[in-house]
């Protein structure tokens, strides 16, 4: 009887599914979007972070996991789901702008009473998932929702798969739309509104079709007609979960590893998301379709994860062999798109094989466990939840404990050990049911000899995955054309970052960070590390007290060591692993700076540090990665300046790095004009020699003229011959030659900087517009166009007649130099 009434029920809304369809396309893009602007407003708070990514995926699948399963408790099965759908659609529109305008301000109320370090990271974190924790459990409440409109048969479990499959389908749509267009060309708040709009849009559709489809619950089963849980629904739930486990642990490993080897920008990690969710589309797609005439979805539920074995291990072998050392040199092409395509087949190849397999367990899963539940709600948030359980044990697991612990190698081989695992519950599952399959039993000896042979498979795949080459943590993107043949000293894997150490045919050693080369012996970058910490030790007025944030490889911040007045230097790292291990390496040029007595490390986001810390400092020197790399553009963002300069103390100085190479002439200009935004009368300084090509800022609380007289004085104080010695040692021989390495200051360079993007929390347009450049060779234009700006200003320098026009005839004869010879980097 009550088969006879869910399907009269059933047949009213079943013309109407693919109108539902729309609505959960829609219903995922508008997610994608605030997943990505959620991400980005947890760089600010949390810093950029492995936190921050586990935050936001752990509290995403926690919502929706959440969500899921309260649904079918809460919400009783008499209220017409559209009605319910179009409700939770509104809510989360509305909680997700509340969200966008309260947790900013929330966090920074927090951080005056919060403390730094660990601790600090970790109440922040707590804050920011207590935030996004409401529109999760939503979102999460929206799948089984929509499954009490669905009648419970293979088709229309099928139709179930189909809505996951559009609602996986708009995401992939969402990513790229927020990545690539929004937030590129708007901010967050625009991004927001868009995909607040598209909720608003589908619950009004939502009620309007809820008018012409009415809705009758099915009669609740009898307790004594409730089935019990089998061991093979047991399994399912198990199984889906650890598909869960293996597919975000993956996520967060290949992103980490992909982001070495297509940069890791803005782009990349909206190319790698995409691509993942691409394919958990076509993967939930085609189980969708199987699930129809399937005879035992279980089976086909063991076999999607024995091919996940296969599929994991395919990606390792991918990313960690074969795609470094495809004849490819992404610098060859400055046209961005062209190198996004080129990106998009690499992630192809490694990734949506793996992707299409976690995809289609979902549907397979669903179609396993339907028997057990009449309520249609109830299973699909059952498994649902099973599934994102698993997805967050995979976040947080991987990104804060094993990665850190293990290294992405081995991390692999547990991905595939898992997936193994997954397998055999279900080869267990049937050879404790019998084993029956299409009518007949299989023999005991055959599943028997699958149990043995899936480990033995697993072992020897799991045991072959090859390291990744020490190569790509040096070079990333240029491994195929790097600049010398590397000996490799150190190679580490933090919990933020991996980091590396390296050493050409001339014994010249480099720090190495994401791929990217930060740091080094070189003369060029000795130069520009010694210009960030000696500049505002000779301008600034009797300095005591220091804030260095990032440490590199030691060298700006050991400047202060030779330097005897100071009295307190902090280093703010957001990498542990980095003062541990590399400095070491470089202990001759930072003066063994992690052994100084007077260094404080302090391991936080250098925002995080800067809004919790109550101290004021007379110098802060800002050492950031380039800005094109994912979350280092929050470092040049005019808030961030601002806090900057309520942490100097009166007469403070604050100096900041600009790079030239691989960036655009938009770029520089946006990193110049925010900074100027905060302090206008800053000053320019470059280091151009021995073809350098990068830019020094240096900002004061109260611009006053440089004596230059006093300068050179400081500069030859006995007290102070080591730093001197340490200057001299890379090409300034004097105080007037540091100081003839001027190239500007604001007002002078209005007219050059007319019309260039701020920089602002709100937007973060820097890191959009330094990640088009990244193939971008505009050094020489950059140098030119500056140079040509370049003036002298009658007040800026002021001291004896003899010494100002030594001073100028430095300057001139560099900004000759210049014009002859434009610099080109190494």
């Amino acid at each position: 009887m009550i088969e006879i009434e869910q399907a009269s029920h059933s047949a009213v809304p079943r013309k109407f599914y693919p109108l539902v369809l729309c609505f959960f396309v829609g219903s995922g893009l508008a997610a994608l979007i605030y997943e990505i602007v959620w991400f980005q407003l947890l760089e600010f708070i949390i810093g950029s972070t492995a936190t921050s990514l586990a935050v936001l995926l752990g509290t995403f699948m926690g919502g929706m996991c959440l969500g899921s399963l309260a649904l079918a408790r809460i919400i009783p099965a008499s209220f017409h789901p559209l009605r319910v759908y179009a409700a939770l659609e509104l809510g989360i529109g509305l909680i997700a702008i509340l969200v966008l305008y309260f947790l900013p301000p929330a966090a920074d109320l927090y951080a005056s009473i919060a403390g730094q370090g660990f601790t600090g990271i970790s109440f922040r974190a707590l804050l920011c998932a207590a935030f996004l924790l409401a529109p999760t459990v939503l979102m999460g409440a929206t799948l089984p929702c929509a499954a009490r409109w669905v009648e419970n048969t293979p088709q229309g479990v099928s139709w179930l798969g189909i809505l996951y499959t559009g609602n996986l389908a708009g995401a992939v749509f969402g990513c790229l739309l927020a990545g690539f267009y929004l937030l590129r060309l708007y901010d967050m708040a625009t991004a927001t509104f868009v995909a607040a709009a598209i909720n608003a849009l589908g619950a009004a559709l939502a009620f309007l079709l809820a008018a012409f489809a009415p809705h009758r619950a099915p009669p609740a089963p009898a307790a004594a007609d409730r089935a019990p849980l089998r061991l093979e629904s047991m399994a399912a739930y198990l199984t889906i979960a650890i598909s869960g486990l293996t597919a975000l642990g993956a996520q967060v490993v290949w992103t980490r590893l992909l982001s070495l080897l297509l940069g890791p920008s803005v782009y990349t990690f909206s190319i790698i998301l995409a691509v993942f969710l691409l394919g958990l589309g076509l993967g939930s797609s085609a189980g969708s379709l199987l699930v129809r005439n399937a005879r035992n979805s279980l089976v086909m539920l063991g076999w999607c994860q024995f091919l996940l074995v296969a599929a994991i291990a395919w990606a390792a072998f991918s990313i960690d062999a074969w795609l470094p050392y495809w004849p490819v040199d992404p610098r060859l092409s400055i046209n961005p798109w062209l190198t996004f395509q080129l990106d998009l087949a690499r992630c192809l190849w490694a990734v949506l094989p793996a992707a299409c397999l976690w995809g289609a367990s979902f549907p397979l899963a669903l179609a396993a466990a339907a028997p057990q539940h009449e309520d249609s709600g109830r299973m699909v948030g059952a498994v649902y939840a099973a599934n994102t359980v698993g997805a967050i044990v995979g976040a947080v697991g991987f990104s804060l404990i094993l990665i850190p612990a293990v290294g992405t190698l081995w991390s692999q081989r547990i991905l595939i050990a898992a997936a193994a695992v997954a397998a055999m519950l279900i080869l267990l599952a049937r050879l404790r049911a019998g084993v029956p399959a299409a009518g007949r039993r299989v023999p005991v000896t055959a599943v028997l000899g699958a149990v043995v042979a899936v480990p033995i498979a697993a072992a020897v795949l799991a045991y072959g995955v090859p390291p990744v080459p020490g190569e790509l943590y040096a070079f990333g993107r240029t491994i195929m054309n790097p600049n010398y043949e590397p000996r490799m000293l150190y190679v580490g894997e933090g919990m933020n970052a991996s980091v590396a150490v390296s050493e050409d045919e001339e014994r010249t050693r480099y720090f190495h960070v994401s791929g990217k080369t930060e740091a080094g012996t070189h003369p060029i970058d000795m130069r520009l590390q010694r210009m960030l910490g000696n500049l505002p030790m000779l301008l600034g007025p009797k300095p005591r007290s220091v804030l260095v944030v990032g440490f590199g490889a030691g060298v700006t911040a050991g400047s202060f060591v030779a330097y005897p007045e100071i009295e307190r230097i902090v280093i703010c790292e957001i990498e542990p692993l980095i003062p541990r291990m590399v400095s070491g390496f470089f202990s001759e040029q930072n003066f063994n700076v992690m052994k100084d007595p007077r260094v404080e490390m302090v391991y936080d986001d250098a925002r995080g540090f800067i809004l919790t810390s109550k101290e004021q400092f007379d110098i802060i020197t800002s050492d950031p990665i380039h800005p094109w790399v994912k979350g280092s553009a929050a470092l040049y963002t005019r808030e961030y300046f601002e806090h900057v300069k309520r942490h100097l103390k009166p007469g403070g100085v604050v100096t900041h790095w600009v790079p030239l190479d691989e960036t655009t002439i938009e770029a520089v200009k946006s990193e110049m004009a925010t900074f100027f935004a905060v302090f206008p009368k800053a000053i320019v300084w470059i280091n151009d020699r021995d073809n350098g090509g990068d830019v020094v800022l240096f900002g004061q609380v109260d611009p006053a003229p440089i004596n230059v007289d006093e300068v050179v004085q400081r500069f030859d104080r006995i007290d102070n011959a080591r730093a001197a010695k340490s200057l001299r040692d890379i090409g300034f021989v004097s105080a007037i030659d540091l100081l003839s390495s001027y190239a500007g200051r604001g007002p002078d360079l209005s007219a050059w900087l007319k019309g260039a993007a701020i920089n602002t929390d709100r937007d973060l347009r820097l890191q959009y517009l330094a990640g088009i450049g990244l193939n971008v060779d505009a050094q020489e234009r950059i140098h030119l166009e500056l140079m040509k700006a370049r003036r002298i200003p009658s007040d800026l320098f002021v001291g004896s007649a003899e010494t100002l026009a030594e001073l100028r005839n430095a300057i001139e004869s560099n900004m000759r130099g210049s014009d002859a010879s434009p610099p080109r980097r190494r």
